[in-house]
């Protein structure tokens, strides 16, 4: 149950990626914070099972994906990184206004995560991942961990079948 696919459909990646930025858009145009529970849910989710216990993962890479054409298959661990990043900017935004009243700030993380969330969405840059090949490069994250990832700007990821 607490396993991450590797490797991961970068259609399905996407897909949630833009259900996260339109989410967080509303929450910064509405002013609805409560939505980050539902948002900070779906990244401990993901960030722990996969696509396993979060509903959004499951409907982009078993309904939504497969309707965009043949999977792109990138690292998971990276994917799986950035999940954590997402996990850690909505939980403490959710904590920030539900528990704090500092909506501020809380806007601040979800805009953040608009941006980063809209990247991978719309460019397929996903910065968390390039701040895991970083890490990777300093020496901080172990190669073994992803030995696909510790060349991964040299050449592109292989697409399997």
């Amino acid at each position: 149950m607490f396993s991450f696919p590797n490797p991961v459909n970068e259609k399905a990646a996407r897909v949630v990626a833009g259900v996260v930025a339109i989410t967080g858009v509303v929450i910064l145009l509405t002013g609805a914070h409560w939505l980050l529970v539902p948002l900070a849910y779906g990244f401990w989710a993901r960030a722990l099972t996969g696509p396993t216990l979060s509903p959004l993962g499951r409907l982009s890479m078993r309904v939504i994906a497969p309707r965009l054409g043949p999977p792109k298959y990138v690292p998971g661990p990276p994917k799986r990184f950035a999940q954590a990043i997402g996990t850690a900017f909505t939980t403490v935004a959710a904590v920030l206004a539900l528990g704090f009243g500092a909506n501020t700030a809380a806007d601040v993380l979800t805009g953040l995560l608009v941006v980063a969330a809209t990247l991978e969405s719309v460019f397929a840059l996903c910065l968390g991942c390039q701040a895991f090949a970083l890490l990777m490069r300093a020496g901080v994250i172990p190669e073994e961990t992803c030995e696909r990832c510790a060349d991964i700007w040299s050449h592109p990821p292989a697409t399997q079948s």
